[in-house]
């Protein structure tokens, strides 16, 4: 058994095995070329990969609307739609990491990826302390940016969410130091190259579409090195280069509580944030839009971008045998932004107007995700019928 001193000694040389790790992937980002732009390329592979629970059943049916809104393009050889197995928590288990060598190896032959929910095992369980995909990806795709709008038209409610996607307790909460029956630390990174492109991200996209205000959400009054670093530089950003934007910012604590406040959440229009805290708030804000499953998520980076919806693998409902029933809307709102990044816009317009309409009070075809609503493919029938006709 080892004593006090020596877990003591460990965690010193684990501390600075992560430090050495974290400064070289900052040099990295400084070096990175110039971004992929993917509506110039001849040939875009978009690889579909199911994940588990129900992320199979509600990628499928996103792929089949998907090859519907497409057909022209991939009969023409400028689109592929690639299927991606072996992301099931089974074989992530059976290899022992978060996302399988062949499985890694399929992904960075694609262009784009459309991906349904995966399931990480809960520490502290007994469970294998096993990484989540989600996170996994992210980092080995250098997916920095995570996407998410958010609209209630009828209060004149629409955010968009820059959440950095690379850092915070997200990229080393796999990592951190027990000591037996005394205590545990885990680490939480925040890099000035990081924050800087997150920043950069929000505040070109609040130009690019109008907006005259960004808002950056921390916890820098506690959280004084990680979230004021973040804190600093987006102010710096935001003041040297961006003349026409307002930046404003708020705690996370505050910021919850603002966005139920129907007095004040209209005045908000793009946020920005790291990435525990825009996990959480990103949420809440798609429950206020009408639930988790009616979100989808962009995963954006300069030479990769990933597309999923924002809510888990729903165990549950395939352990009782629902798993048809599962909404796919999130993930056809996940497919819309994928078609706008690739620069099918046209066909994403249709997709979001198809979905307004298909998600209505008046909707002729309605999901409950239980065996009393439609089933998952209806669904996507019913979707693909409303575009036809627009």
């Amino acid at each position: 058994m080892k004593n006090k001193e020596q877990y003591i000694a460990e965690a010193v040389s684990k501390f600075e095995t992560i430090l050495r790790e974290q400064t070289a992937r900052a040099e990295k980002m400084k070096n990175d070329g110039p971004a992929t732009d993917f509506t110039k390329k001849d040939h875009i592979v978009i690889g579909c990969c199911g994940g588990d629970g129900i992320g199979p059943i509600i990628t499928a049916e996103a792929r089949r609307v998907l090859e519907y809104l497409l057909k022209d393009a991939v009969a023409s050889g400028k689109v592929e739609l690639r299927d991606i197995e072996g992301l099931t928590i089974e074989n992530r288990i059976a290899c022992d990491k978060a996302i399988p060598d062949d499985v890694l190896a399929a992904l960075k032959a694609c262009d784009v990826i459309l991906k349904g929910p995966t399931t990480t095992p809960k520490g502290g369980t007994g469970a294998k302390d096993l990484e989540s995909a989600n996170v996994a990806m992210r980092r080995e795709l250098d997916l920095f940016a995570n996407v998410r709008p958010v609209s209630i038209p009828a209060e004149g409610v629409d955010w968009t969410f820059f959440r950095e996607n690379t850092e915070g307790e997200y990229v080393l909460g796999s990592r951190g130091v027990e000591i037996p029956d005394e205590l545990c630390c885990d680490f939480k990174v925040i890099t000035d190259a990081g924050t800087e492109r997150i920043a950069r991200a929000a505040f070109d996209f609040a130009v690019k579409n109008g907006k005259t205000k960004v808002t950056c959400v921390t916890k820098a009054n506690i959280m004084k090195k990680t979230d004021g670093k973040f804190s600093r530089i987006c102010h710096e950003i935001c003041e040297r280069e961006y003349p026409t934007l307002t930046l404003d910012e708020w705690y996370i604590d505050i910021m919850t509580a603002k966005l139920v406040d129907e007095k004040a959440r209209a005045d908000f229009q793009v946020f920005v944030l790291p990435n525990l805290y825009g996990d959480i708030i990103t949420d809440e804000a798609a429950q206020l839009q009408g639930g988790v499953g009616t979100a989808g998520s962009a995963n954006i980076g300069a030479h990769y971008a990933m597309f999923e919806a924002i809510h888990g693998s729903a165990p549950r409902m395939i352990e009782r045998g629902d798993g048809d029933y599962a909404n796919p809307a999130s993930m056809l709102r996940a497919a819309e932004m994928l078609l706008r990044h690739i620069g099918f816009t046209a066909e994403a317009a249709k997709l979001a107007k198809a979905l307004d309409i298909c998600t209505s009070s008046d909707a002729e075809v309605v999901i409950t995700g239980h065996r009393d609503g439609a089933t998952c493919r209806e669904f996507g029938d019913y979707v693909m019928r409303v575009c036809e006709s627009l």
